[in-house]
């Protein structure tokens, strides 16, 4: 076992044994000791780094826990928020979490929910004066908990406005993400409405907002609602893309490397502190930076800081869905998708599908019980759905970003490139609407799920086996050369 996993593996631990237990000041200092007094070199390191990261997650969930607006709910006062995501329009008040910087003549920084009346929302980034009350976030209702949801992300009230006006808008990194965010959200799709347009927002930037309640309900039961919220596949395109333009311009590999980077950092602003999009991020750059300093590229040592990173950052990441069905998927493909590629090749299956097939299973099955435990529901055909969604993906977001460059300089060809890639979006929810519509496509009992996870252990346990097989089947074609040049080298 390489050292390097190991210790990334420790600190992740010791980050997120921070949400079982807080680790006071005096046994920290005492579990130090008794680490540095193993002999073991690396245990001794390993079990510093586990410490350090229990003692950093409990302090970094107490900042979390700390509130000065909750003792003054019921309270009313006129303020000053900067809005830090889209807002979600619903049927009765508009949601948008924001910055609360001033209350009343008081100076703050504290995070809270910010409920807008029925009407047309502020941008993303917008500074508001608002006339509103504090009140608590609602409890457990319907199987969600909101209050414990918005406690995971430092969020301890809410603010009701009965009426605000536009200020300004907030600066800094936080104004540059917002501009990069409305550039995509308004050049990605120009000359395109309805839903179309609300799947490439989706795809883009993880926005499900223009999108009607059916049709989010067959994306969730066909398993094909990851696609609306942004993947690693969207950094690892473009920073692929980058490179690719980058070489056909014949500019060095340096300069590609860098600008995948800049790109990398840009799209990570453009669409928000997401789990999946700050561990495909980080990933990524550590890729390029392993070029720059001529080293190899180690994809399950870029998991494990990514991991670290987002559990230094927020310990609470560590109980959200998004974080877990992520790492849980990536997990999948790095261990579970390579043995079903190999059992594959002995069936008669178009190479082209393959993969895709693969990486669906692979997925499907790996996130299955954090569904189940999450949501109280599985999706059956997401193998089939994931396959026959998968031609337009790729296309549909390459598309809107190509769109997004365009359009500042050619209108017109960016409308015909939005008008190409509206095809892809409407295909997209058409798959999403056929498999996720299909009798059977959700399964929320749990006998059924018994039932179906005995079928997939078993169907499991005949993959590996045979996998295998074959695996011990091919070892000896490869081996065969080395023996070939064993004997016709000149004995000693």
């Amino acid at each position: 076992m390489r050292t390097p996993y190991v210790l990334a593996a420790a600190l992740c631990c010791g980050l997120a044994a921070a949400n079982m237990v807080r680790l006071a000041v005096l046994p920290a200092v005492l579990l130090l000791a008794l680490a540095l007094l193993v002999r073991a070199p690396l245990v001794a390191v390993a079990c510093l780094l586990a410490v350090v990261g229990w003692w950093w997650g409990g302090e970094r969930l107490r900042t979390l826990d700390r509130s000065v607006l909750l003792p003054r709910i019921g309270t009313a006062a006129r303020a000053v928020v900067e809005l830090q995501e889209p807002p979600r329009v619903g049927r009765f008040e508009t949601r948008v979490r924001a910055l609360l910087v001033r209350w009343g003549p008081e100076r703050l920084h504290e995070p809270v929910l910010l409920e807008l009346p029925v009407g047309r929302p502020p941008p993303q980034g917008a500074r508001l004066s608002v006339l509103g009350v504090l009140r608590a976030p609602r409890g457990p209702s319907n199987g969600f908990d909101e209050r414990a949801w918005l406690r995971r992300h430092g969020v301890h009230v809410v603010l009701r406005v009965d009426a605000w006006r536009r200020i300004g808008r907030r600066g800094g990194l936080g104004g540059v993400a917002d501009r990069l965010h409305a550039w995509l959200a308004r050049d990605g799709a120009p000359g395109l409405g309805g839903e179309r347009r609300a799947v490439i927002d989706g795809v883009v930037l993880g926005e499900d907002q223009g999108l009607s309640d059916t049709l989010k309900r067959r994306f969730r039961a066909s398993g094909l609602y990851h696609l609306l919220a942004v993947s690693g596949s969207n950094v690892v395109l473009v920073a692929s893309g980058v490179v690719g333009l980058a070489w056909l311009l014949g500019v060095s590999r340096l300069t590609a490397e860098i600008a995948a980077l800049v790109a990398i950092g840009a799209y990570v602003l453009a669409v928000g502190p997401q789990p999946s999009v700050i561990r495909a991020g980080i990933a990524g750059a550590l890729a390029s930076l392993a070029w720059l300093s001529g080293r190899q590229r180690d994809r399950w040592y870029a998991l494990l800081v990514a991991a670290a990173a987002l559990l230094a950052w927020n310990p609470y990441s560590a109980r959200d869905p998004g974080f877990q069905l992520s790492f849980a998927a990536v997990l999948s493909i790095f261990v579970l998708a390579p043995r079903f590629q190999r059992t594959l090749e002995g069936y008669p299956l178009p190479s082209v599908l393959r993969a895709p097939v693969s990486i669906s299973a692979a997925c499907g099955l790996g996130t299955a019980p954090i569904c189940w435990f999450q949501f109280h529901a599985i999706p059956l055909l997401t193998v089939p759905a994931n396959a026959a969604a998968a031609p337009v993906v790729a296309p549909l977001l390459g598309l809107a970003l190509v769109t997004a460059i365009v359009a500042p300089v050619a209108h017109l060809p960016a409308v015909v490139l939005a008008g190409l890639n509206g095809w892809c979006a409407a295909y997209l929810a058409a798959c999403a609407r056929l498999f996720g519509g299909l009798p059977g496509a959700q399964i929320r009992s749990p006998v059924a799920v018994a039932v179906l996870a005995a079928l997939v252990l078993l169907a499991a346990a005949y993959a590996w086996r045979h996998g295998d097989r074959a695996e011990a089947r091919l070892s000896p074609h490869r081996q065969r050369p080395a023996q070939d040049r064993a004997r016709a080298a000149p004995p000693a």
